[in-house]
This record gives C-alpha cells, structure tokens and sequence, in this order.
C-alpha cells in the first residue's frame, strides 16, 4: 500500500524507522526485531540507506522485501542520491521495484568522504524531480523543524521545501526535535507556504548522551533546558537515562497527538524494546 493511501485512511499513523545491520551475524538477527516491532502494529517501517558505496544499499531492499513479505506490514526505502548519478539511481529504482517496494524516501544522503558526491543530484528535490516522471513510486521527502543545517533563514527552508513537494514530495517526515513549539511552528510556516501534504512528526528517544549528542551535532537540533536537565542528570546513569528519555518521547508524542499531528514517526535505532515500552505509553493516544 503506498503512503498516499494510509494517511487518507488513518487518522493518525505510527511508524517506525530502523537501520541495516553492519554485522552479518546482526543482519541474521533482524528477524527478532522485525518481529517485535511489526507486533506493535505500526502502519509502516522505513528502512534507512547505506551511505555511498556502502553494502548496507543491498540490505535496504532485503530488510524492505521481508518487512512486507514475512511480516505483512508496509516498508518504505530510503534513497540517498548525492553520491550516485542517474543510471545509478535507475539501477536502485528498478530494484526497488523488481522487489516490489512502493514507498521511497528521497533524500540527498550526508557527505562520504570514501564515496565523493557525483554531482548530479546536489539536492533531494532534484532526485525527486528525476524519478517522478520515471517510476510509479509513493516518494516522501524530509523536513527540518528547526531548518535544514544548510539553510540561512526560515524562508530559504519554506521555499526549499515547496521545490520538493512541487517536485513530487506526497508525505514529509520530520528530523528529529525535543521541543514541540519548534514543531509546531514549522507546520505553520509550512501551510502559508502553501505546503499542503501530511507532515508527520520524527522522535528520537534519548537511549544514550552519547547517541543524542552527535545526532544533535549533525542535525542542529536545540536542546531545551528540560531536557538537558535530563541530560545533566541521568547522563552517567544508563538505566535511569534510558527510562527518562522514554517518558520524555512519550510525554512529546502526546502533547503532539493532542495537538493535532497526524500521527509520529519513531527512530527507534533497532532497539525494540524502546519501541514497545513508547507504545505501550501512547496505545491509548494514538490509536
């Protein structure tokens, strides 16, 4: 089913993002995961890209095909494009297809320093515009609540994005954020931007400090003085960090439910149990 169609028939929807194994033995266990995370009954799982000459490309499509094959549940493909040129990008799409993947994710993909950018596609919006005409693909796009790291104001974001949803962008997920007004306003932003397609919320769990500070670095998410009270407090103390960074996920997913979002999309970095312990925080909010 493509994306398209499950925000037309849900209220809110529930999806998880996950990542492709490095190890092989890892690879082999993702079953376990899978398992646990299809039991919770999200509406899809989108499974993130190798960078640039990576294997992990490969497990994407398998990881994607055994989702909707052997757990029956919607998968959408992340697609980078900063380090590919357009045959490819066509090699990529027609395996997707071949495997009977629907649901892309077109992204531009952080620079590799082992795989240089071909030059081709510098922007998410131009692979979209590439493959749109080509494939019969649902694409989603991302957004940054807090503006694209590359981005020098909030007008340069809102237009950037509009050239994506102009492109052929039908559903955006967000970066992550800690801090719902942040949110909150880019969605305003958005819609008298004239940016009229689902925009669903991203929420990253605090499992670790070390994780959050280097997703924080690489996105440029703020870190409100709640959290990094939290941070401050629990940041040596793995177990009490892991339980508050739950409850400050779930506390956000609520107040963004209760606000209107469409639903949320949880990184849940391959850690099940997190996911399960947030959903079983939010069953009754979200569904």
């Amino acid at each position: 089913m493509k994306l398209t169609e499950i925000y037309q028939n849900k209220d809110r929807v529930l999806s998880f993002e996950i990542f492709p194994p490095k190890a092989a033995e890892e690879l082999e266990n993702i079953d376990e995961t899978l398992e646990i995370l299809c039991d919770l009954k999200p509406d899809y799982i989108s499974v993130t890209f190798g960078a640039g000459g990576s294997s992990n490309n490969n497990k994407t499509i398998a990881i994607c095909k055994k989702i909707r094959e052997k757990f029956h549940t919607e998968a959408v493909a992340h697609l980078t494009c900063l380090c590919y040129d357009e045959k490819e990008i066509d090699a990529f799409c027609g395996e997707l297809k071949d495997n009977g993947i629907e649901n892309i994710l077109a992204l531009r993909g952080d620079a590799n320093p082992n795989a240089p950018a071909k030059g081709v596609f510098a922007h998410a919006s131009d692979l979209i515009e590439y493959i749109r005409p080509k494939t019969d693909f649902c694409i989603a796009g991302a957004c940054y609540p807090e503006n694209h790291p590359d981005s020098p104001d909030r007008i340069a974001e809102m237009a950037a994005l509009r050239k994506k949803v102009d492109a052929g962008a039908e559903v955006l997920l967000s970066q992550l954020f800690f801090d719902n007004e942040d949110f909150f306003r880019f969605v305003e932003d958005a819609r008298i931007a004239g940016i009229d397609v689902p925009i669903t919320p991203g929420i990253m769990p605090c499992l670790s400090a070390k994780t959050i500070n280097r997703m924080v670095t690489t996105c440029g998410a703020r870190l409100p003085e709640r959290f990094k009270r939290i941070l401050d407090k629990y940041g040596e103390k793995k177990e009490a960090l892991f339980d508050a960074g739950l409850y400050y996920a779930i506390s956000q997913i609520i107040d963004l439910i209760a606000t209107g979002s469409d639903g949320v999309h949880i990184y849940t970095m391959n850690n099940p149990t997190a996911a399960r312990r947030i959903c079983d925080g939010i069953k009754n909010i979200i569904r």
